[in-house]
């Protein structure tokens, strides 16, 4: 699995960037997010040292069909929308790879998080540009979790194994010494041991990019840039 950060720059259109970028102290959160056919619905939270303006532009805006304020109090108000074009959630949808909430905007520039196979994560990233949305990368990293599916008993041999040194190079410890310390015969502990490193190392291998992310649209040299190679 991929994880990256992207800072999309939302083009005109879309409710959040026409109005975020109107008003440039607010801060947006797309707390929840719901695709669906030509609309989409989400909540946001708005801070703002006047709120009130913004509701205004919100519900002016040509994508909006319904905005309901859900809550309001010291200059922070959480509304519900129903609007047209939900760019980033039919970006995602298209990528089928979903975005971590909360999604923060500020001045028409979203922070996105999106978890997903490398190859759905790649497009993603042409999905953003076939609809004309420039973006940079923060970062991208692999997520992976190697022996996820390891029993309790085979995380026993195999901490064992590694705390007296068998996989040191040199080996500190024998599979005979490995063995007596967890209290099994030694043909056990090899056979625990083989079906732990064929499990860790088959999700290791399934976790690895069959192809390099490649953001073909960020600047080479910019800062916090991983690839997955």
């Amino acid at each position: 699995m991929a994880q990256a950060r992207l800072r999309v720059d939302i083009p005109d259109g879309p409710w959040v960037g026409d109005v975020s970028r109107e008003f440039s102290d607010a801060r947006f959160q797309v707390l929840t997010a719901t695709p669906d056919d030509g609309a989409g619905f989400a909540l946001v939270r708005i801070t703002a040292d006047d709120v009130d303006p913004i509701l205004d532009a919100i519900e002016d805006h040509d994508t909006i069909t319904d905005v309901s304020v859900m809550a309001e109090d010291n200059g922070v108000v959480t509304v519900q929308v129903e609007a047209l074009v939900p760019l980033l959630q039919m970006v995602a949808r298209r990528a089928g790879v979903p975005i971590e909430m909360p999604v923060e905007i500020r001045e028409g520039v979203a922070r996105v998080d999106v978890t997903g196979p490398h190859e759905r994560v790649a497009t993603f990233g042409d999905a953003l540009r076939d609809v004309g949305a420039d973006f940079e990368v923060d970062y991208v990293q692999q997520r992976v979790n190697p022996g996820g599916s390891l029993t309790e008993r085979q995380r026993e041999v195999l901490f064992e194994a590694v705390d007296h040194g068998y996989y040191d190079v040199p080996r500190e410890a024998t599979l005979t010494e490995v063995a007596e310390h967890v209290g099994i015969a030694k043909s056990t502990c090899s056979e625990v041991l083989q079906r732990v490193e064929r499990t860790v190392v088959r999700e290791f291998v399934d976790d690895l990019p069959r192809r390099p992310i490649d953001f073909e649209a960020v600047d080479d040299g910019a800062e916090g840039v991983d690839r997955v190679q």
